[in-house]
């Protein structure tokens, strides 16, 4: 009902309503112990490499007793594989390895039950776009959730020299413009935080004077959002020499950052960009100093870099991530597979000599683009299958610009009247397009071992 309102009323309305949600969402993130865990990040970057030891041991050691005596998941598993509440008390580091992995599927069957600590704070879930199957479910008390936005403040916003309380644009996954043949403008405005939000649904050369022209009225000090989502804004300012407004720096995150794409979003947006990983389920930071050196955050929990056997990999060499966070109490993610791959440094020397762990690449996926009739590029398709807990893989195939196939992997509670909840979805991004399911058995897999989300088989996507 708050949907077929919201869609129904005048732009100037759902800024109102965007603004509302912005004020709660505010004091949410940056309220209690927000301000304290920023001060204790900031104490954290002077560690010299022992200090880190002792602190990830400390800390590791808390987590495992937490999760061994409040989430009955992990009592269950690590009994069976012989693991005592006395062991966890004495565990090094280097024992993290004997610990059987988080799989991704644990984490969609078990993360509302089982996984969750039964001495947890309350809170709420968040999932995740759900691009590779059905989305998984982070439980994000208000605690977590502070720690989590400072940890963000610290080491993303302030290693690039700006702060929450600057006038920001973001593209993200929201969906503030319901429909996808509208008229501008192609932004909310969200007062509360002096957040302008723009579609990532809607972006063309076509609409692209209007992203502009959003940038210009909310005076943004810096845009943050989708990698892939900037870049092709990017491409059409360049492409119809746009003047943008003065930015001090472009955020991105979710998706792989090519060296073309940074390349090309500075040219557009005249600053320099940096980059992040993490995901919804927040086990995990890295990001970009000012030097460029992208830095693991090791307050926010351990990486492993592992092979295709789970041997932790050497510097200079590219792994799989095997993420245990250490800063969510109430959903504990113990080497969660988190489905990523890195390449470490080979030279563990950084700027100002900094003790974090140093990356030379986040690898990640590259998506392929998908094109609407209207013009509108995407890489993703946030939410399509959220709620849909049967389907276990999926993959996105654009044939032609009306004609896209559904490839699922499902289980045996799926029934086929799903079809017409996902086709409404896609069509609400895309506009009329003809949709075929094809329900397979596996989703064939690329060369490193990965299955793309998204394909296009449009020449020059």
């Amino acid at each position: 009902m708050i949907k077929q309102i919201y869609a129904k009323s005048p732009v100037f309305l759902q800024n109102i309503y965007i603004s509302i949600y912005g004020y709660y969402w505010k004091r949410r993130r940056y309220g209690g112990c927000f301000m304290q865990k920023i001060k204790e990040f900031e104490s954290h970057e002077k560690f010299s490499d022992k200090q880190w030891v002792d602190y990830q041991t400390a800390e590791l050691r808390k987590l495992l007793i937490h999760a061994f005596t409040t989430v009955s998941f992990y009592n269950t598993l690590y009994k069976k594989h012989g693991f005592t509440l006395q062991d966890l008390k004495f565990f090094e580091l280097e024992d993290l390895q004997k610990l059987p992995y988080l799989e991704k599927e644990d984490l969609r069957k078990f993360g509302t039950t089982t996984l969750l600590s039964n001495k947890r704070k309350r809170g709420e879930f968040y999932s995740s776009s759900g691009s590779t199957g059905t989305p998984i479910q982070i439980y994000f008390s208000k605690k977590f959730h502070q720690t989590w936005s400072a940890l963000y403040e610290v080491r993303v916003r302030n290693w690039a020299g700006v702060n929450y309380k600057m006038p920001r644009a973001m593209i993200g996954g929201r969906r503030v413009i319901l429909d996808t043949k509208t008229n501008p403008p192609y932004y909310r405005y969200n007062w509360a935080e002096s957040q302008s939000y723009f579609s990532a649904y809607h972006i063309s050369d076509i609409t692209a004077k209007d992203y502009v022209l959003g940038l210009q009225k909310s005076k943004a000090r810096y845009l943050v959002g989708y990698a892939m989502s900037i870049y092709l804004l990017a491409q059409s300012i360049i492409k119809l020499n746009l003047k943008t407004p003065k930015l001090k720096v472009v955020l991105t995150s979710s998706e792989k950052l090519t060296p073309l794409m940074r390349d090309i979003i500075e040219k557009a947006f005249k600053c320099k960009v940096f980059d992040a990983y993490s995901g919804v389920e927040a086990c995990g930071l890295i990001s970009e100093n000012k030097r460029g050196e992208l830095l693991f955050s090791q307050d926010s929990g351990i990486m492993e870099v592992v092979d295709n056997k789970g041997k932790l990999v050497n510097y200079g060499q590219s792994g799989e991530v095997i993420a245990t966070g250490f800063l969510n109490y109430d959903q504990p993610l113990i080497r969660y597979r988190i489905g990523d791959k890195v390449k470490l440094s080979t030279s563990q020397h950084t700027f100002l000599d900094s003790k974090m762990l140093k990356i030379d690449e986040i690898e990640g996926r590259t998506e392929d683009i998908i094109i609407g009739q209207s013009g509108q590029k995407m890489v993703r398709f946030h939410s399509i299958f959220i709620g849909i807990s049967s389907i276990i893989m999926s993959q996105v195939i654009q044939h032609s610009l009306n004609k896209i196939e559904i490839k699922l992997v499902v289980d045996s509670s799926y029934s086929v009247d799903y079809e017409s909840i996902i086709t409404g979805r896609i069509k609400s991004q895309l506009g009329e397009v003809k949709i075929g399911f094809c329900y397979v058995k596996e989703i064939e897999k690329t060369i490193n071992g990965k299955f793309k989300t998204v394909i296009s088989n449009i020449k020059n996507a």
